[in-house]
């Protein structure tokens, strides 16, 4: 699919990607969006706590945050709100371990866990209510969607997708990212691995963690034992979506602003849209991570108006 151009420009005032990265993420608010929480319990013992603000739509958009994000996010709530009011119910689903409360497991989440995305949209399908699905993710929610969609595990009624500040080569991502936004994950990852030392102290070794200043070291010692991988490498290369994305069979717009601090040259897989007819990618200059604002005064969201363009008007 050709690139396709794009209308987004940020306001004077963020002039550059840190501060439409920035501002968004600490001082949006969101008003009018109530969820109803509800429990799943999975396969493994675990469970993972699901989010609902339902209109009575028989089409429903599934919400993927980002790392360390949850469902109350603003990007999440503002997208929420958004599609709501086009008639659309919504449910947004908190990773393991980013509901409030530590999950059971050792195990938490990690970036390519499409299994758990699979197992909530087949429980939102099993109500029986919804004829369409929708799926929306955002950054690391981006690259669990992507992979999802890549290996074919979407049923019939997922039928429109878009993704927005995706890191779809993770290594390149790990790599870009700055120690100033590294710092603050490592800080809220290091206090759930210290709750999860405390229900599994013989599986846990926290010597050192305040050393730690890069994604490449947490996950070799962590995230790539914990879920099964070998080390880091392979963790980034069995998980990372841009090798799942010329399978991608449903129409699917990814988002990645030029200027966001979290992505890689990798990042911008141009070669992979053009060869697939249902990738659809958008470059455009502003945008931050997970920013996109239009005016923050009037709480108006690039993110959002596209996404309903493309998932609701088929452009």
């Amino acid at each position: 699919m050709p690139l396709l151009p794009s209308k987004h420009r940020a306001p004077f005032y963020l002039f550059n990607g840190h501060l439409q990265t920035i501002i968004p993420g600490l001082f949006r608010q969101v008003e009018g969006v109530e969820y109803e929480r509800e429990r799943l319990l999975t396969p493994d013992d675990d469970f993972i706590d699901i989010d609902w603000s339902t209109v009575g739509s028989d089409s429903l958009l599934v919400l993927s945050h980002g790392l360390e994000g949850d469902s109350g996010r603003p990007y999440i709530t503002g997208m929420v709100k958004a599609f709501n009011a086009q008639g659309v119910d919504a449910l947004a689903w908190n990773y393991r371990s980013c509901s409030g409360e530590p999950n059971k497991l050792l195990r938490s989440y990690h970036l390519g866990a499409s299994d758990d995305l699979d197992f909530v949209i087949q429980h939102a399908l099993a109500t029986g209510k919804y004829k369409n699905v929708y799926l929306i993710g955002f950054s690391a929610g981006g690259n669990i969607t992507l992979k999802y969609l890549g290996e074919g595990l979407a049923p019939e009624q997922v039928k429109r997708a878009s993704v927005f500040s995706t890191p779809v080569d993770l290594k390149g991502s790990a790599q870009k990212i700055s120690r100033i936004y590294t710092q603050r994950f490592l800080k809220t990852l290091g206090e759930k691995l210290e709750q999860k030392r405390q229900m599994y102290p013989n599986d846990l070794d926290l010597t050192d963690y305040s050393l730690f200043w890069s994604f490449p070291e947490f996950d070799d010692r962590y995230t790539a034992p914990i879920h099964g991988f070998k080390d880091a490498e392979e963790y980034y290369a069995r998980v990372s979506s841009k090798q799942f994305l010329n399978n991608v069979k449903i129409p699917t717009l990814l988002v990645n602003a030029k200027n966001d601090p979290f992505l890689s040259e990798e990042c911008f897989p141009i070669e992979e849209a053009k060869r697939n007819s249902c990738l659809y990618l958008e470059m455009p200059d502003d945008g931050g991570h997970v920013g996109f604002t239009e005016d923050f005064r009037k709480d108006r969201y690039y993110s959002e108006e596209r996404a309903l363009r493309f998932i609701l008007g088929g452009a």
